[in-house]
């Protein structure tokens, strides 16, 4: 079996800063997309058989997919000679570019025609939010209320999560009922994080189960 780590070890982390570009290409050897991939994103991806990397937007971690659902799995991976380019070859679920075609790359002459995107972003905020749960629990902040709740540990995590699930159940209206779903889901979310378990590994399940493959379909 290989040893994953000892092979992270050996590439050349510091010519990009720690990041490392990442040439991703489908099955039918098409070229699909570039990114760049950080220690952590690559050991994501191994551990998991999903293509994660390291937004320099966002200047986080994130697997590919998570928003759009149109995931990545691992095949195969080859280092280049120098230890410091990877080349992945995926089962692109969807199209990989996130304006809707299967690849981001287009010959020169289509340069200028760009189909709108047709994926909602606005699920990335769940991702922001994750994360700053994430930094809550590694580096505890004062007056945190993310930071008192990791800090009252289990009982008081899961309390406020079922008491948030009910106030969902016996809310009055469709404002109140957004508001407290809010509540809940954040709570969820800490609850998660608390179990040392992503959201996307949830997302993973859900699509497991609704695959054909999973003998459930939505």
């Amino acid at each position: 079996m290989l040893d994953y780590k000892q092979i992270i070890d050996k590439l050349d982390w510091g010519k990009n800063n720690g990041l490392i570009p990442v040439i991703v290409q489908g099955l039918d050897g098409d070229v699909l997309t570039l990114g760049y991939t950080d220690k952590e994103a690559l050991s994501k991806t191994l551990e998991t058989g999903y293509v994660h990397y390291y937004s320099r937007s966002k200047e986080r971690i994130r697997m590919k997919g998570e928003t759009s659902g149109n995931y990545q799995k691992l095949k195969e991976a080859y280092v280049d000679c120098d230890n410091d380019t990877l080349l992945l070859k995926v089962d692109q679920t969807g199209s990989a570019c996130h304006l809707g075609t299967k690849s981001c790359f287009r010959k020169f002459e289509q340069i200028d025609k760009l189909p709108d995107s047709n994926i909602d972003y606005s699920l990335d905020f769940l991702n922001q939010l994750k994360e700053i749960i994430k930094d809550r629990k590694k580096n505890p902040k004062e007056g945190s209320y993310t930071t008192y709740l990791f800090n009252e540990g289990k009982e008081k995590i899961y309390k406020k999560f079922g008491e948030e699930a009910v106030e969902v159940l016996v809310a009055p209206n469709r404002e109140r009922t957004i508001y407290e779903t809010a509540d809940m889901i954040y709570h969820l979310l800490v609850l998660l994080t608390y179990e040392g378990i992503d959201i996307g590994e949830v997302v993973q399940e859900l699509k497991k189960r609704h695959s054909p493959e999973g003998g459930k379909q939505s």
